[in-house]
């Protein structure tokens, strides 16, 4: 049976299970290296190009300079993992922070996993195996995510079962690409948690969003402090609209006008009063002769 009629692995099960044996290849036109295909081989550095489908742009400079020094010291531990263009050409499909680390330590040649993916199956592939890593921020994953629902046509339920992660998490991290990109920039930065950006992200007004988020900054602020803060402005809120629409209340003053001036007209006599002070003193008549008769009482 050829490789093309095996049925391809969920992507729930990660890219180690993808990587499991030649069998996970997808069939390409130029096999004339077949004997390579699923198997680990030394390739030259130059001969790999960098992964276009990658969400992750950013990469902590100190942080890969240690990893270039224990690549001098100690080698490669885990391989990257490429597909083959055509002879002597791979594209990087995992493990770019490896890749760029070798190269800043002079590398020549990097151990390598070698596989023939279509565009298609290497976007799930270097999404997934992204999804997975420890080390990205939230941003990140929620990019992977965005991108995996709409390149891969899943939904979010869909999704949750394809990765092993609830479909509220996946929805945590969808909705912080709604902040404003001050926001999203200080969470790839570690300038703030993904609990701030959970926080910030309830927020609906953006001007908000900012100044609250700049409090957080200045002031240091934990999640529970901005988590406290956000629950004053809310109830703060709550308490200011109460008032705005409470009811006025009629005065004991006023109560004994109207109870008075109703018996001089003989018909009942009633104050509407509005938030904003202004209203009504209303009259009430039943017919056009006893409107009459109030006009002669109120007119002598």
């Amino acid at each position: 049976m050829s490789s093309s009629s095996k049925k391809r692995p969920a992507l729930g099960k990660g890219l180690s299970a993808l990587l499991e044996s030649s069998l996970t290849d997808i069939t390409s036109e130029d096999l004339s290296d077949a004997s390579v295909l699923g198997s680990v081989a030394l390739l030259p550095i130059s001969a790999i190009e960098a992964n276009p489908f990658n969400p992750r742009t950013h990469f902590e400079e100190e942080a890969l300079q240690e990893l270039s020094d224990s690549i001098a010291t100690h080698g490669i531990i885990q391989p990257i993992t490429v597909r083959k263009l055509g002879r002597s050409k791979y594209q990087l499909i995992s493990g770019e922070r490896r890749f760029k680390a070798s190269q800043m330590a002079g590398l020549k040649e990097i151990p390598a996993y070698i596989r023939v993916a279509n565009d298609q199956t290497m976007l799930e592939m270097a999404l997934v195996e992204n999804i997975q890593r420890q080390d990205l921020n939230a941003i990140e994953v929620a990019l992977s995510y965005h991108r995996l629902i709409q390149e891969c046509n899943l939904t979010q339920e869909k999704l949750a079962q394809q990765i092993s992660k609830s479909r509220t998490s996946i929805t945590n991290h969808l909705r912080l690409l709604k902040l404003p990109a001050k926001i999203q920039l200080a969470v790839r930065e570690n300038e703030v948690s993904m609990g701030h950006a959970r926080a910030l992200v309830g927020i609906d007004d953006t001007d908000k969003q900012i100044e609250i988020f700049e409090r957080v900054i200045n002031e240091k602020l934990s999640v529970r402090d901005l988590e406290n803060i956000l629950r004053e402005e809310k109830n703060n809120n709550t308490e200011e609209k109460k008032k705005s629409t409470a009811k006025p209340v009629v005065t004991e003053q006023q109560s004994q006008f109207t109870n008075g001036f109703s018996e001089k007209v003989a018909a009942k006599v009633q104050i509407k009063k509005q938030p904003s002070g202004n209203g009504k003193l209303i009259i009430n008549f039943n017919s056009e002769v006893d409107l009459n008769r109030i006009i002669e009482i109120l007119n002598e």
